[in-house]
């Protein structure tokens, strides 16, 4: 191409510098291991990355004069002071192993190519540093995002009622937190809000947070749910609509893909909320809730073997829709277009079980809580959540594995047989990005949880089952490698960080990677790409770690850079492939289905907790971190469970607990079940976790 200029955003460390009096470049090494070179102008500035809500954080170091004289002699000198600025920037900014986002413009004209640096972005001011790898960045970004939801919908209240959320919350939201006329309240989206709430508190102890939160939670369940008549099961209404006089109450889902069904994604998120919150609270009210509507799951949804009925067919796993009316997953109504969502599975309905709700129930209820009666309660309920993830695990292993047919992505969409399912809709034969790697996130956590039971087990003198578990954690641990090495080869941005949309599971066009539409980046998937990699460099370390934990990096970089939205303290929905935000139509808005207080506080949630347990620091003080509960007293349990995540044994200790402010001895460092029985109100408890160096156990095989 001749005459061919176009704005480019590259990201990568810095391999070399040369600065002379006449000219300043240097190399730029990207994931792809290439080294660009890379000309500075007198025009090129330099700023060091903000978290939302940030001014300005350059604190980079000058330079030592010996080496700039030595490069450059005296500006006064010079001859052209502007040329000798730019060089005295590039040697203050561009150190060796520095990582940074350069944007510019490139060149091209015929066999000449030039890449040149306008705005430099360095990911921390001390070079091999990273500004969302430091102690405070994710508690910031969590508090302030969580802050500005607030202050969008309740504006200066602090102290929260159920009956704030019943007349100012709703799911839609513009991009300046203005109301739209879509007055909808969405339970499934009202429940992430709720799960953001109080990931916000557990990370930040903020008042405010659990007020809302538990305003939010009672809100959800007296407005939203639908018990059986014999109080059974919970289905969960879709949303209720204001139409300025009254309240429609819309029961089917609202949602193109899944019109008028009882979507069991939706039914799944509902529980996302509640349970992080009874995480936080221990609330047994809200716990009957969550019980009900699994029970729901497993009578309705689940395929079991059914005399005289044959949409069951007995071979495992969820169906994905069910007909509100005859509560059939097989009914005619559950067909529309080419969505076809009659007796059919798929990722969501199978694999969303397990981030959504069950590791945080079970991290809840195992080991089992303490209490005067009910032991076979807590039992029975610990037993189901051990089943169903289990299931679900294991039908992802045999049933998604992408070898199948040649492709690096999983099969996502299935019939009832387990038969992949090509012709659904939009999705055809097409790959998410972030779907493969949600999965490599999750099935490494679930292997951790794995590693648990085996080691239980053996304590108990199982080895059968301690072997069973030890095989499944070394399939977990397999399958999340192989996608997030596929997802490095086809589907991550080698150039700028972050990961891409929606591509081609098998390509036609001769490359690795073809877009089914554009080359768009969402901020859900930079969620699962960021937490994927910083969990797999936790597995086992070495090259292979190390190759992870870069990965990592690269896309917290391009999540920290462009999802950011920083007038108006929220995160965008959709970028292009440089990093600029998409904001036509429904990506304007600020909440909306899918994005309101989500994916977003599970990443600084999961992400702080990760960095502090799997990353080595220079400094072992700034390995620790800290979480917040709040149980209440009324409950009848006299233990709290505080295991942050699924982890391993011996990656996490206790290091310290307080009491409304008063430490209380550590009885046990390495047991995450603590007696509260003698606390008769309720109380913050604080408790201080720190990461185990050397004393891990690695992972099997």
């Amino acid at each position: 191409m001749k005459a061919f200029h176009t704005s480019m955003t590259l990201t990568g460390e810095v391999a070399w510098r040369s600065v002379s009096k006449d000219s300043a470049r240097f190399g730029l090494k990207l994931l792809t291991d290439e080294v660009l070179e890379i000309l500075i102008s007198k025009t090129t500035y330099y700023e060091v990355l903000r978290n939302v809500g940030d001014a300005w954080r350059d604190r980079v170091v000058e330079p030592d004069s010996g080496e700039v004289n030595k490069a450059l002699g005296n500006r006064d000198e010079s001859g052209d002071p502007e040329q000798w600025d730019a060089g005295y920037k590039a040697i203050k900014y561009l150190r060796e192993g520095t990582m940074i986002c350069m944007l510019g413009v490139t060149s091209l004209d015929g066999e000449k190519i030039v890449h040149g640096a306008r705005r430099v972005v360095l990911m921390h001011s001390r070079p091999n540093h990273y500004s969302w790898e430091e102690t405070h960045w994710w508690l910031q970004q969590i508090n302030t995002l969580a802050e500005q939801w607030l202050d969008v919908l309740f504006r200066d209240r602090r102290e929260l009622t159920e009956n704030d959320f019943s007349e100012f919350y709703r799911t839609n939201v513009d991009l300046l937190g203005g109301v739209t006329a879509n007055t909808t309240q969405e339970s499934a989206t009202l429940s992430r809000f709720l799960y953001g709430l109080s990931s916000a508190y557990l990370l930040t102890g903020n008042q405010r947070a659990l007020s809302a939160a538990t305003a939010c939670a009672h809100f959800l369940v007296n407005a939203f749910s639908s018990p059986s008549h014999d109080g059974e099961y919970i289905f969960w209404k879709f949303g209720r609509v204001k139409d300025g006089r009254s309240t429609k109450e819309v029961i089917g889902s609202l949602n193109g893909d899944d019109q008028g069904s009882f979507a069991l994604y939706e039914q799944i998120y509902a529980l996302a909320g509640l349970t992080q919150y009874y995480r936080v609270t221990q609330d047994t009210a809200i716990l009957s809730y969550i019980t009900r509507t699994m029970a729901t799951f497993q009578t309705f949804y689940l395929d079991v073997k059914r005399e005289g009925d044959s949409a069951y067919t007995g071979k495992g796993g969820y169906f994905s829709h069910l007909d509100p009316v005859t509560l059939r997953p097989d009914s005619p109504s559950l067909k529309f277009g080419d969505n076809d969502n009659r007796a059919k599975k798929n990722w969501n309905s199978i694999g969303d079980h397990i981030p959504a709700y069950l590791i945080n129930l079970l991290v809840s209820i195992d080991p089992l809580p303490k209490t005067s009666d009910q032991s076979r309660f807590w039992k029975d309920l610990r037993d189901l959540c051990r089943h169903m993830l289990d299931d679900c695990v294991i039908n992802i292993l045999d049933h998604f594995d992408p070898d199948v047919d040649g492709s690096r992505f999983v099969n996502e969409r299935f019939d009832k047989d387990w038969n992949p399912d090509h012709s659904w809709g939009w999705q055809k034969d097409r790959g998410i990005v972030g779907h493969n790697l949600k999965i490599s996130w999750n099935l490494t956590r679930c292997a951790h949880y794995f590693i648990s039971r085996a080691a239980e087990a053996t304590r108990e003198e199982h080895e059968s089952t301690a072997q069973k578990y030890n095989n499944l954690a070394n399939r977990c641990y397999a399958f999340a490698r192989k996608l997030g090495n596929n997802m490095r080869e086809v589907g991550v941005d080698l150039i700028r960080g972050g990961i891409f949309d929606a591509l081609e599971r098998h390509p036609t066009n001769g490359m690795g990677t073809e877009f089914a539409w554009g080359s768009t980046k969402d901020f859900w998937q930079q969620e699962q790409a960021v937490l994927a990699y910083y969990i797999m460099h936790g597995i086992d370390g070495g090259e292979g770690g190390q190759d992870y934990l870069r990965l990592a990096r690269f896309m917290s970089a391009f999540w920290n850079l462009f999802f950011i939205d920083q007038d108006n303290r929220k995160i965008y929905f959709r970028t292009n492939e440089e990093g600029d935000p998409v904001i036509e139509g429904q990506y304007g808005i600020q909440g909306g289905h899918a994005i309101a207080g989500y994916h977003a506080f599970e990443l600084n949630y999961l992400a702080h907790i990760y960095i502090r347990t799997f990353v080595d620091r220079e400094d072992a003080y700034t390995e620790n971190f800290v979480l917040y509960y709040r149980p209440v007293r009324t409950n009848g349990i006299s233990t709290l469970n505080v295991m942050p995540d699924f982890f391993r044994p011996g990656d996490l200790m206790i290091a310290g607990i307080q009491i409304d402010g008063v430490d209380r001895k550590v009885e046990d460092p390495h047991k995450f079940q603590i007696d509260i029985s003698d606390i008769r109100e309720d109380k913050v408890i604080l408790v201080e976790y720190k990461p185990i160096r050397g004393g891990r156990l690695n992972a099997p095989g």
